[in-house]
């Protein structure tokens, strides 16, 4: 499974148009393309910055795609009031403890790692970083998509609701700090998020 995730930088007074837009236009269109499963959207309301991610059956289908999906992500950039800069990864590890719901809220953290310790890497999450965010309060599901190239990786944990994830930040905080220093990466940026559009549809994979 494959995934493209596309960064705006939206103006705030646009960030509910852009929203509906996602869920009214992009998602029917990208369902209209070979090999396209789904769509998420993550959004910070105060920076601004949103995230859409679509997933995909594979690598062919994900780039055999591009050239009708850019006029799909400019337009949408556009109603967000911002620019959209693309980004490739394959989906290594998705594990759901229960579907989202309104309110839901996303924790990511992006990390570096040598590219050569990508598979290592991966085979950590899943048997240690995995179980101890499944422990987390409020945890709904966890995701790890990978650029195996570069050695960048993201993780996304979703929980039920904002408050949840607030309580959990300094216990959240304490497993990232052990897992990085253990897995020998390095951590890119970390953000959270409202869950405004929870449709990727990625089968689970662990």
């Amino acid at each position: 499974m494959y995934a493209r995730s596309t960064t705006i930088t939206a103006q705030p007074s646009a960030i509910d148009a852009g929203i509906t837009h996602i869920r009214d236009e992009v998602m029917p269109a990208l369902r209209d393309i070979d090999g396209c499963i789904g769509l998420s959207l993550l959004v910070d309301r105060q920076s601004g910055r949103c995230i859409a991610t679509s997933s995909w059956e594979n690598a062919e289908a994900m780039r055999a795609g591009t050239e009708r999906v850019q006029p799909i992500r400019d337009r949408a950039a556009a109603v967000f009031g911002g620019t959209g800069t693309a980004e490739e990864w394959d989906i290594a590890v998705l594990h759901r403890d229960h579907h989202t719901h309104d309110g839901s809220c996303v924790r990511a953290t992006w990390v570096q790692v040598p590219p050569e310790g990508m598979d290592q890497g991966i085979e950590y999450y899943k048997t240690s970083v995995l179980p101890q965010l499944e422990s987390l309060e409020g945890f709904c599901s966890a995701s790890l998509m990978v650029d195996r190239g570069s050695g960048r990786a993201v993780s996304c944990a979703t929980f039920d609701s904002l408050d949840a994830m607030q309580r959990n930040r300094d216990q959240a905080t304490q497993l990232k700090t052990k897992s990085m220093a253990e897995a020998g990466a390095q951590e890119l940026d970390e953000c959270e998020f409202e869950l405004a559009v929870a449709h990727l549809r990625v089968p689970e994979l662990v």
